[in-house]
This record gives C-alpha cells, sequence and structure tokens, in this order.
C-alpha cells in the first residue's frame, strides 16, 4: 500500500519501521521542523525524520498545514492511506479528505480515555493499572475518531513514562500493521467511541512538579514515575530544590513531611495515610542525577525534621 507518514518523536519510529518492514511503499514524511535543543541551542531533527532519511524516504517538514502547501505535497505524492503516530499536529479537514482510505492514527491510549497530548503520563499520574493503544479513523476534532483496533497492557507498579511509551510504541507498530492488513482486505471493524466516557490528558507543565507529602506514598510515586522525563516531580530539601527520579512506597506513621530516615538507603519521608515515600535518586538544581544517598553525605538532614 502507498502510505504517507506524519509523526514526530521516537515513539513513532517504531511504527515507520514495521510499514518499511512490512513492505509498503511510503511515499513520503511529514514530520515537524527542527528545533534548537541543549545548551548549544542547535537544530537537530525529529527521530522521525533520521529515521526516514535512513532509508531514503522523502522527508517533509511542513511549518503550516492550513495554507493549502502541504496539501498541494499531498496530492502529488498521492498515497492511498495517511498514518499519523505523535506528529503533533492537528490534520484540517481537506488532509484528512484526501487519501482514498482515509487517515489513520497510532495513540498511545485505550480511547476514549486519555485523548490528548500526554496519555503515557496521565495514565501513570492517575495510578491506571492497565492502558495501550488504539488505532482509529481520524476526525476533525482531537481523538474522536472511530476506533479500528485496540491492545491493552498491564503498567508495572514502578513503570516510568519513558519506559512505558517504550513498549506502547513497540505495542502500536505491531498492532498498525495488523490494522493495514484488515483495511486492505477490508475486514477491519469501525466502532464509535463512546464520548460520554471520554476523559483528557492535557500538556504537561511545571504547575505539576511539587510533591506534597499529605497525600498518600502511592500517588507521590505515581506522581515521579507520570512526570518523567519532563517537567519531572520536585521537593525543597535542605532549602535545595531537587528533581525527584527514583521513589519506592514504604509504611510510617508520623505528620506528613516528618523525615523518618535519612542515609545509606534515602530519605524516607511520612505522607499521608500513614504510608512513607523513599526517595532513592534525586537531581538538585545545578547538579547532576545522582543517589540520595550521595546528596546526603554533603545536605546531611536531621531525622525528625519536616520538609
Amino acid at each position: 500500500m502507498k502510505i504517507l507518514f506524519m509523526g514526530t518523536p521516537e515513539f513513532a519510529v517504531p511504527s515507520l519501521e514495521a510499514l518499511i518492514a512490512a513492505g509498503h511503499d511510503i511515499c513520503g514524511v511529514f514530520t515537524q521542523p527542527d528545533r534548537p535543543k541543549n545548551r548549544g541551542m542547535k537544530l537537530l531533527p525529529p527521530p522521525v525524520k533520521e529515521c526516514a532519511l535512513a532509508h531514503n524516504i522523502l522527508v517533509e517538514q511542513p511549518v503550516k498545514l492550513r495554507d493549502g502547501a502541504a496539501l498541494d505535497r499531498i496530492k502529488i505524492l498521492a498515497p492511498d492511506l495517511i498514518v499519523v503516530a505523535a506528529y503533533g499536529r492537528i490534520l484540517p479537514q481537506d488532509i484528512l479528505s484526501e487519501p482514498p482510505m482515509g487517515c489513520i492514527n497510532v495513540h498511545s491510549s485505550l480511547l476514549p480515555k486519555y485523548r490528548g497530548a500526554a496519555p503515557i503520563n496521565w495514565a501513570i499520574l492517575n495510578g491506571e493499572k492497565e492502558t495501550g493503544v488504539t488505532i482509529m479513523h481520524m476526525a476533525a476534532e482531537m481523538d474522536t475518531g472511530d476506533i479500528i483496533a485496540q491492545c491493552t497492557t498491564a503498567i508495572g507498579p514502578d513503570e516510568t513514562a519513558p519506559e512505558l511509551t517504550i513498549r506502547l510504541a513497540q505495542l502500536g507498530a505491531s498492532l498498525l500493521c495488523q490494522t493495514i492488513d484488515k483495511l486492505s482486505d477490508k475486514t477491519a471493524a469501525r466502532t464509535p467511541q463512546d464520548h460520554g466516557n471520554a476523559t483528557l490528558a492535557p500538556m504537561l507543565s511545571r504547575e505539576l512538579s511539587a510533591l506534597c507529602f499529605s497525600k498518600p506514598a502511592q500517588a507521590l510515586h505515581d506522581q515521579v514515575r507520570g512526570l518523567l522525563p519532563w517537567p519531572a516531580a520536585t521537593t525543597q530539601i535542605q532549602g535545595i530544590r531537587c528533581k525527584i527520579f527514583s521513589t519506592c512506597v514504604e509504611s510510617g506513621q508520623a505528620v506528613p513531611g516528618t523525615v523518618l530516615s535519612a542515609g545509606k538507603d534515602g530519605l524516607l519521608i511520612a505522607c499521608g495515610d500513614g504510608s512513607a515515600l523513599r526517595i532513592l535518586e534525586l537531581q538538585p538544581d545545578g547538579g547532576k542525577r545522582m543517589k540520595t544517598a550521595d546528596f546526603l553525605r554533603g545536605h546531611p538532614v536531621e531525622v525528625g525534621s519536616v520538609l
């Protein structure tokens, strides 16, 4: 099948590679423009662009999708189907209507739950025990199209958003190829979403970062896992703002925020509901990521003090 692929981050790469391996004719790739990154602010290509160029596939990086230029390029490429995976742009109706077989999307949640930009993060933040991938027909409104196929997977109790992203990217790639085979032989299902059960997964912000120890430790553990790699959960230790990278849940009865232990096993802090959170890895502002025990050697914390 002749396919135009649209995607940008690492999550989309396995889907593109799977389509190539399956023998589909990838007539082009649309991805977002190169962005300045790191301290040098050097322009770096998106992962999908790097993958496409490695396979000698035409890459387009339109700044706009509604000025007619992108549609003109799509008409020239003449794909049978457009496949979208984490492109980061909403497609206008004229593009959605152009391919004979329409446009389908690889979305990293079990729709209609977690429509939006950060479904993986919000599933973890909300303490979900399972999530999955949905392949859907695209509609004008975000993530509202009819469902073609879904695949469910458990979320590990200590699994972080980056770790889950890697797994869901692979699941999505496999499900995508199965779905396209069914679209080709006209056996694919088409199930409207139950919009009454929809939930949203908006973009993350730094406002979500601060840990509040009056909450149960499990909620804070989920916050730490769900906010990686950005913006990361944070707290103040000895007046130093620290990003928190790794924690575990224990029991501990004390006023929330009380330091229960501080040493070679990290920092144990009392939380709500008679629980406690052990901070295992952190990164102080201006410093590097390290074991909490190493941080405490230079910044000792008194047991019984309250954060």
